[in-house]
């Protein structure tokens, strides 16, 4: 009866294992009142304070901003990682091997090479905490211990909520059976520990500041409190976010950022990067600070208001020459990191020539990358949208069409018998919608003859200013004086054959920087155009064709 009894309470396949995964909820137990309680523990803690250089603080302490925490934590790691090489040197070998813990190789506390080694020994004496030490061997040649604490813990809780206590209190080694576990830490961790063992009995933290919270973050990410560490992560999601939180949050050390449960913040920093930088020529001047983390979250976003993809990609390589002006570094970036940020299959066929013969590529990369995006230019629309739907869940989403200022166009073009063009613009319904009263959008550039044009949909009021309606005008880029002569003809699909019907044809004599059109090219007004049973929007798209061709 007693064996069963046992199995049920501790068995870790029924009671333990499933826990580690569980984050701080209201169904947790609330332990508190047995925190550091000689009636509710089974063992005693034995927490020796080191000291570090004299010029090393608590991380908490003077810590008053995100930007103090982060040189701070620079500090310290560097500081550590001195010390570490001479504790090595100087500690005697009986005493590094005591510290060696066999059975916890596998993701054990100190394995954190960002982090200051922990350091878990359990002690071989038997008897009161008070005679059970001797703390000169560890003084002697290695760091002094400043202080020592004694709690009361109870080992069911702490390895319910931690695998790292769990393995430290089930190794099946002798010492696992003793009463007294010791614990080395460094003076800059004490006040985080204090917090991290009172979270573990109470599901509920007392510090509210990103620095604090930070310190408890890192703490619980080495003794693998994974419940803390979710809840660390959202109380940091739900403080105001700056560039510089939502960066250090992208730049915590990679074990951190491994874990399942910090990933919420993580993703909330890159959505709050992308968001206030979506205007990248608006704000030039910091974007092109930022660290590569930072630049990544920007460009994983649909929402950046930029001109087209061609701008994406100069800007790309605009940044990655001023960070990286070695040429082997910047290809070594732009290629791993950077080129899968790049929609390429929205970019103009005049940029991706240019990719081919870009230096800042490795040939095998560029060629990849424009074949990927021709073979996408030449697909169906169907197809394409079907591409887009598989690519839509991924980090890159090269097949996702952003919201460009300018929209993307798909131009076909002939020289026999005369020089000619055909250009198919496709308008989602909202982005109509999004025209009234008066708003216009842009198509890309395209080209016929060696000059530059357009096209451009406007919302705006009929000739007799009775109602507003849909307008389409084809203008040519500005380019000295050149007289142009063009015939051209717009179309659109309509329902209910599909098929592209003509809507308006007339010849131009085209002058730098002039546009040419029609006011209301479907004849209606604008509420019949944008009706649920309008005849133009197939699918929710407005599928538009313009046809130029060069007078002799």
């Amino acid at each position: 009866m007693r064996d069963q009894l046992n199995s049920d309470l501790f068995d870790p396949r029924t009671e333990m294992v499933p826990d580690f995964s569980r984050g701080a909820s209201s169904s947790d137990g609330d332990f508190g009142f047995a925190f550091n309680d000689s009636n509710f523990s089974d063992r005693l803690l034995r927490i020796e304070i080191m000291g570090g250089p004299p010029q090393c603080r608590p991380d908490g302490e003077g810590c008053t901003s995100i930007a103090d925490w982060a040189r701070h934590r620079k500090r310290r790691r560097e500081d550590i990682k001195k010390e570490t090489v001479l504790d090595l040197s100087l500690c005697p070998e009986e005493q590094m091997l005591n510290d060696i813990q066999p059975d916890m190789d596998d993701g054990g506390g100190f394995e954190n090479q960002d982090e200051e080694p922990v350091a878990m020994v359990e002690e071989i004496q038997s008897g009161d905490e008070d005679a059970n030490s001797n703390e000169s061997s560890w003084s002697m040649d290695c760091s002094t211990v400043l202080r020592v604490k004694t709690l009361h813990i109870s080992s069911p809780i702490l390895a319910a909520k931690s695998p790292f206590f769990y393995k430290l209190f089930s190794n099946g080694m002798r010492e696992s059976e003793q009463r007294h576990v010791t614990l080395r830490i460094n003076a800059s961790e004490e006040a985080a520990l204090m917090e991290l063992l009172n979270f573990m009995y109470s599901n509920n933290l007392s510090v509210t500041t990103a620095p604090e919270l930070l310190d408890v973050l890192m703490a619980a990410d080495k003794f693998e409190v994974a419940s803390c560490m979710r809840y660390c992560s959202r109380l940091l999601r739900n403080l105001p976010m700056t560039p510089e939180s939502a960066l250090l949050y992208l730049d915590l050390p990679s074990s951190v950022l491994m874990a399942e449960a910090v990933q919420p913040l993580t993703d909330a920093a890159k959505q709050y990067l992308a968001a206030r930088y979506k205007d990248i020529t608006k704000y030039q001047e910091e974007v092109m600070a930022l660290p590569l983390a930072g630049i990544e979250a920007i460009l994983s976003s649909d929402d950046l208001q930029i001109a087209s993809e061609d701008a994406v990609y100069d800007f790309v390589l605009k940044w990655a020459r001023a960070q990286y002006p070695k040429l082997e570094e910047r290809r070594e970036v732009v290629g791993s990191r950077l080129a899968r940020f790049i929609r390429f299959p929205y970019m103009t066929c005049r940029k991706l020539k240019k990719v081919l013969t870009s230096n800042d590529f490795d040939h095998e990369v560029s060629s990849k990358l424009v074949l990927e995006a021709l073979f996408f230019k030449a697909e169906a629309p169907h197809r394409q949208r079907s591409l887009a739907a598989e690519e839509s869940a991924s980090l890159n989403r090269r097949f996702i069409e952003r919201a460009y200022k300018y929209r993307p166009v798909k131009v076909v073009e002939f020289e026999l018998p005369r020089q000619q063009c055909v250009v198919y613009l496709d308008l989602k319904r909202e982005e109509c919608a999004n025209l009234f009263p008066s708003g216009r959008v842009y198509s890309q550039a395209f080209h016929l003859g060696g000059q530059g044009f357009f096209l451009s949909a406007h919302c705006n009021m009929d000739q007799q200013s009775s109602f507003h309606c849909f307008g389409l005008f084809l203008g040519m880029q500005e380019k000295g004086s050149v007289s142009f002569a063009v015939d051209y003809e717009f179309a659109a699909r309509s329902k209910p054959t599909e098929e592209f019907v003509s809507k308006y044809k007339g010849n131009y004599t085209f002058t730098g920087g002039k546009a040419v059109g029609y006011r209301n090219l479907f004849a209606i007004p604008w509420t019949s155009f944008m009706a649920e049973d309008s005849l133009y929007f197939i699918n929710g798209i407005l599928h538009l064709r313009a046809e130029l061709t060069i007078r002799h």
